[in-house]
């Protein structure tokens, strides 16, 4: 699987935030959005169990 590229609109001051706490951790905001995603996903995941996403990829 290859990386893929999304866009996101996102307030200013919002982003100015986002790099502070990502510069804090001595990440990219890039990398902090990551983060952020994949602990969302496991979060999710441990409530309702593992993604199947060829599964739920089919059902679009």
């Amino acid at each position: 699987m290859g990386n893929k590229s999304l866009s996101i609109r996102i307030d200013s001051e919002m982003l100015d935030k986002l790099h502070v706490v990502a510069d804090y951790e001595g990440r990219s905001a890039n990398s902090q959005i990551l983060i952020l995603i994949r602990d969302c996903i496991e979060k999710y995941e441990e409530k309702h169990g593992e993604i199947n996403w060829i599964k739920n990829n089919k059902q679009t």
